[in-house]
């Protein structure tokens, strides 16, 4: 029923859904999904490249494997080290959401790279936006590069690394009178001292929940197009439980379109197709949102070591079947069969398959509202699994920020 098609008529639709609707208008249902197909994958493929840059020491492959949600010295991890450990500009993917790439870029001023040809030799136009690390005030070579990236037309952030080493070398000089405000707002001045930014962001990579990561994230989003937006924040590790809830919402606004793809091929008249699409639809889905939350065994693993607390606590705030546990279609089926609503709508759409005429239309629809519904009930579910996890991580029961991998 192509009224399904154009359930979100009358919204402001960009150019997919006009190209959409001509093809619903020209070819009818079944010749939409795979332009809508189209559309999912581009839009799980949009590019943000970042590029990491700082004098030698900084701590820059640190930071690149803890936006990442990586321990130094894993599998894949960029190599850290008390030396420059970086001699040749290298991407480093995100592990889940590999459209999104920070490219650990040697140390500026290094003979290999002096700072006179350090935005040529790096090839400058691969970055969106580079993030320029210190590990004390910002140097002559920083500021410098900072004003070659914006006289090229281009967004820098100025990050004041290894905080946490800063907080207790101080604490350990000043004993009962360290106040650490006072000490952040001091370093945070010093680091101001001749940069032009206003904005210094202080992050320790080992605990980055405290401090400004959240800020920096916050301010990522906010100047970056407007298409790259979701792109960042679904591979942003989860530094609040307002990072969960974004990305609930940027997930959340995709599910029309997979109960489009899933009403296309329902239009398709071979008995038994559509169920099995619409459950390959949804593992797949449901794999992807796994991921974004940090729920699968790897990540859920790395939380609980760098949190400290026993996996098994970590699962047992759980209430649905998805964190830690593999999803394949046997589970699909199951969760859809245990409910009276997702079985009748199974059922209901392979039966209108067999009435002649309003049989086909009839199955669109239900496969739209059976997808549709399954996708946000399961949404709903992984999203309150992540903020319960999120609370467990720091054994506190209030809304506070850590870090979710």
């Amino acid at each position: 029923m192509i009224s399904v098609f154009l359930y979100f008529s009358g919204r402001a639709m960009d150019d997919i859904e006009e190209e959409v609707k001509e093809v619903l208008q020209t070819g009818g249902p079944a010749e939409a999904p795979p332009k809508i197909k189209t559309y999912l994958d581009q839009q799980n493929n949009i590019q943000v490249n970042i590029g990491i840059t700082g004098e030698s020491g900084s701590g820059k492959s640190t930071f690149v494997n803890a936006f990442r949600g990586l321990a130094d010295g894993v599998e894949g991890a960029a190599p850290t080290g008390v030396v420059e450990t970086t001699s040749e500009v290298t991407p480093y993917p995100h592990p889940h959401h590999q459209n999104v790439v920070l490219w650990d870029l040697p140390g500026i001023g290094t003979p290999k790279f002096p700072a006179d040809k350090y935005l040529e030799l790096v090839e400058f136009k691969t970055f969106d936006f580079f993030i320029i690390i210190s590990a004390t005030r910002f140097r002559e070579n920083d500021v410098k590069l900072a004003e070659e990236i914006q006289r090229m037309g281009k967004k820098f952030y100025f990050v004041r690394s290894k905080i946490d080493h800063d907080l207790r070398d101080e604490e350990r000089r000043q004993r009962s009178a360290f106040n650490e405000e006072k000490t952040l707002n001091k370093i945070r001045e010093n680091c101001i001292q001749g940069v032009k930014s206003q904005q210094v962001f202080l992050v320790s990579c080992v605990d980055l929940h405290l401090y400004d990561f959240h800020l920096l994230e916050e301010t990522l989003r906010k100047e970056l197009p407007a298409h790259q937006r979701d792109a960042l924040l679904l591979a942003l590790p989860n530094v609040s439980l307002g990072i969960i809830s974004q990305k609930k919402k940027a997930l959340q606004s995709k599910v029309k379109w997979h109960a489009l793809l899933s009403a296309g091929i329902a239009a398709v008249p071979l008995p038994g197709l559509s169920f099995v699409a619409d459950i390959t639809i949804l593992v797949g889905v449901l794999i992807h949102y796994q991921v974004t939350f940090g729920l699968d065994s790897s990540s859920l693993e790395n939380l609980a070591r760098s949190a400290g607390v026993p996996l098994n606590d970590l699962k047992a705030v759980v209430t649905s079947p998805f964190a830690g546990n593999k999803i394949n279609k046997e589970l699909v089926i199951k969760l859809l069969t245990s409910t009276m609503v997702g079985a009748a709508l199974m059922a209901a759409e392979e039966g209108f398959r067999l009435i002649p005429f309003l049989g086909i239309p009839a199955a669109i629809g239900l496969s739209f509202a059976s997808t549709s519904s399954a996708l946000n009930i399961f949404l709903t579910m992984m999203a309150e699994d992540a903020q319960n996890i999120f609370i467990k991580a720091l054994r506190l029961d209030t809304p506070v920020c850590v870090i979710l991998f």
